[in-house]
């Protein structure tokens, strides 16, 4: 009976050992959903709940850190670590994936816009309070592709490429007074119902609005465009062959030792 004990103790613990990270994932998710719903009842104060969140902020923060070292290291050296031909047909393979379900994905949201209309009463009222027009999907597709070509690498590390769309007002003085209407209105008593009076009002209609794209930029990291670099790079590096050794070997030390710190920080 103590060896079949001692047998199932050393087995949960081996369980354990090798799948202790996901074990205290699964566990850490259920205490905070059970501990938000708790605290939802004691209605804290803004800077309570700042309290809170801030291990999960630092979290955060510290895997948005690794981001960047991490994609470009591993697409380096994994592409690099490659046959020539091997790569070359994998990038293609990869980029080709990535625009067709891209394209896909546009299509999709298109057709479904055009027939249930999602968010439209809430996209005109922001709409008509910001005084913007909603970007287009033929400019949203273009800086798609204008992000996989960045123009400064070191600017793709936290902005990317976003069209702006400017209003400027098209009126004359000529064409305001041309389209001047008068509306006449007959029989609008007083207060007391006894006097009739008429009133005319002169209605003049809005000026032309037209919306002009200009180049821009948004805050985030153009992660698109330091893929295709880091993809491009990896593999004229693998066809480089002993010349490019050296840094193939860097860009493997500095993905074994981003991977690493990224278990450090989870755990």
């Amino acid at each position: 009976m103590a060896v079949a004990l001692d047998a199932v103790l050393a087995r949960v613990k081996d369980v354990c050992k090798r799948n202790g990270l996901l074990i205290l994932s699964v566990l850490s998710v259920t205490v905070g959903c059970l501990l938000g719903f708790f605290l939802r009842t004691r209605r804290l104060s803004q800077q309570e709940i700042s309290y809170f969140q801030f291990p999960g902020e630092l979290l955060m923060r510290m895997l948005k850190m690794l981001i960047l070292p991490l994609v470009v290291s591993s697409l380096m050296s994994g592409l690099a670590a490659l046959d020539a031909k091997t790569s070359s047909r994998l990038g293609i393979i990869t980029i080709t994936y990535y625009l067709w379900t891209t394209f896909v994905a546009v299509v999709v949201g298109i057709i479904m816009v055009s027939i249930i209309h999602p968010g439209g009463a809430a996209q005109k009222e922001s709409t008509e309070e910001g005084g913007k027009q909603i970007m287009s999907s033929a400019d949203a597709l273009l800086d798609l592709i204008r992000n996989m070509f960045p123009a400064n690498l070191v600017e793709a590390t936290f902005k990317q490429y976003r069209t702006k769309t400017i209003p400027i007002i098209k009126s004359s003085k000529a064409s305001s007074e041309s389209t001047t209407h008068r509306i006449i209105i007959y029989g609008v008593q007083d207060e007391n119902g006894s006097n009739v009076q008429n009133f005319a009002l002169d209605i003049t209609p809005p000026p032309e609005v037209i919306y002009k794209s200009e180049p821009g930029t948004s805050d985030g990291m153009n992660v698109l465009g330091i893929v295709i670099f880091s993809a491009t790079m990896g593999i004229m590096l693998g066809r480089m062959g002993n010349s490019g050794v050296p840094l193939v070997s860097f860009c493997q030390c500095l993905n074994e030792s981003v991977m690493k710190i990224v278990a450090v920080a989870v755990w």
